[in-house]
């Protein structure tokens, strides 16, 4: 039996504990079981990105002593799975232990971000969906860069029922989050997310969809201020949403 992990990631689990809650019920809805390891922690991601690898080495020895029995592990979060994948190498060989290197090595690639494990793992674009509304999809720059996840979160829209998906103008643009680049460069992250936002409201959606919840915050607090009424929604949220369940 496959062994399947969730890898909630901190800010999920903090802010919006509906999104792995969601991520639980389409995985289960889809026949898989999946575990939650309550000794998860951050991935460390802030520590890498802000300079502080050697700080990061012990939240990397974490994760591969929490995860590394499974044989998969799925996050609703490409920024997550992005540090996972594409900084762990580097911070293993940092920490100069041939082990920690060698269990960096085999366990990155069992980490798979939501819309990947869907498509490339379990072979499903029609998850049995049912979102009856008006909605544009933003890629986040990590899933979209750094992951390489392409189309996949789009070819699962497309496959919701009810939906009224639409193009987002610019949807390739960062929409300025980028982590603490938005505290240390406040003014610059509020001008790109302006640009971000204007896009959303031509397409007149109601909702945005995106696989990342801290770029959601950050588009979402822009719309709430400019009182647009276009919700900001995670896809998971989406992709678990059914005909008996409205959203």
């Amino acid at each position: 039996m496959t062994r399947v992990a969730l890898f909630a990631t901190c800010f999920n689990d903090t802010m919006w504990p509906q999104t792995p809650q969601a991520t639980v019920r389409l995985l289960e809805r889809l026949g898989v079981t999946v575990d939650f390891p309550a000794a998860q922690t951050c991935c460390g991601q802030m520590f890498t990105n802000t300079g502080y690898a050697d700080e990061a080495i012990p939240l990397v020895r974490s994760f591969i002593d929490v995860f590394g029995s499974y044989d998969a592990v799925v996050a609703p979060s490409g920024s997550c799975t992005g540090s996972v994948r594409d900084q762990y190498a580097d911070l293993a060989a940092r920490a100069g232990d041939p082990g920690l290197a060698a269990d960096v090595a085999q366990m990155t690639p069992r980490v798979h971000e939501l819309s990947e494990y869907l498509v490339d793992v379990l072979g499903v674009t029609d998850v049995g969906a049912y979102f009856p509304h008006r909605v544009t999809y933003h890629p986040t720059c990590h899933s979209l860069r750094m992951l390489r996840v392409g189309d996949r979160p789009l070819r699962l829209l497309r496959a919701v029922k009810g939906i009224d998906l639409v193009e987002l103008p610019g949807a390739e643009e960062c929409c300025g989050f980028g982590g603490t680049f938005a505290m240390k460069n406040a003014d610059t992250s509020v001008a790109m997310g302006g640009d971000k936002v204007r896009h959303i409201r031509e397409t007149e959606a109601e909702v945005v969809v995106a696989g990342d919840n801290s770029c959601l915050a950050h588009i979402g607090g822009l719309l709430d201020r400019q009182r647009s009424g276009v919700r900001s929604m995670h896809l998971a949220e989406v992709l678990a949403s059914t005909e008996e369940e409205p959203a």
